[in-house]
């Protein structure tokens, strides 16, 4: 299969680079804004066609969720406009999408793991336009997957997990907020779910997926540091209101998990187990 990366220099598009080395059957094209502009949708359609690409995996998007705030129009075009001409590129080679999306498209005021039917009420900038990709991607590419993730880190990029570790060695405490709860995802563990998928085959609509369990950011830093064997930075737990940013955050954003396991069979590890292969590639 031809398979299109876009975002490829981002958390989820690095190790899905890794990976494709274990999976050499496939002939892949690892792009991102150097090479491919997916906000011109002539320059996208054409790269689309030239390649032949048969599946289309977008890790792009404008992920800074409080520069999101101020611009707004910026966010727009790359997770919403751009998706759809993505999907459009996709319908017209006949190829599938799986389109990467978030937590974010809810609220945060339920009291059990969201479900992929449960209404979705984005409160920020970033919510909106990812939610407003998901639509453009499934209206004009039949044939797309969306999954959606959370709390996403690895050993590439900026994220939370490579914070706390640096904030831990340079301070004697910190503050992290204990009243927002969801579940961290190593995009390692993604990547290869991503590939189950490739192998199993892409089905049509909404997906859940993130590591197994529950906890707060402050559980989050807590077994960050506990794993790294940091033990001269206190963190504190502090309230959201303690803590102010531009864009709203969901209180609660656990995602139930229930379909992708029951379509696809795939054992998902549980957060900390991930999270310690994950300093292990750090440290």
């Amino acid at each position: 299969m031809k398979i299109l990366i876009t975002g490829a220099n981002g958390q989820l598009g690095r190790e899905l680079h890794l990976l494709s080395v274990l999976n050499p059957q496939h002939i892949y094209y690892f792009t991102d804004i150097n090479e491919l502009d997916i906000t011109n949708e002539e320059a996208l359609l054409h790269y689309v066609n030239k390649c032949g690409a048969q599946l289309i995996i977008n890790c792009a998007a404008f992920t800074a969720v409080d520069a999101a705030e101020d611009q707004a129009e910026l966010c727009d075009l790359l997770n919403h406009k751009a998706v759809g001409y993505l999907a459009k590129a996709a319908s017209s080679n006949n190829a599938k999408l799986i389109q990467i999306s978030t937590d974010y498209v809810f609220d945060g005021h339920s009291y059990r793991p969201y479900t992929e039917t449960d209404e979705t009420f984005p409160s920020s900038v970033y919510g909106s336009t990812k939610l407003a990709g998901e639509k453009a991607a499934l209206q004009n590419c039949h044939d797309t997957m969306i999954i959606r993730t959370s709390w996403l880190y690895s050993q590439y990029g900026n994220n939370f997990v490579k914070t706390m570790l640096r904030l831990g060695k340079e301070r004697e405490s910190i503050n992290v907020i204990f009243d927002q709860i969801g579940t961290p995802t190593f995009a390692g563990d993604l990547a290869l779910l991503i590939f189950e998928i490739i192998d199993k085959g892409i089905n049509r609509g909404i997906y859940h997926y993130s590591n197994e369990g529950v906890c707060s950011w402050y559980d989050f830093a807590v077994a960050i540091h506990r794993i790294a064997n940091i033990t001269d930075c206190r963190i504190n737990a502090i309230h959201t209101a303690d803590y102010p940013v531009r864009a709203h955050r969901p209180f609660y954003s656990v995602l139930d998990k229930s379909r992708i396991k029951a379509d696809y069979k795939v054992d998902i590890p549980h957060w900390e187990e991930s999270l310690t292969r994950c300093i292990v590639q750090l440290t």
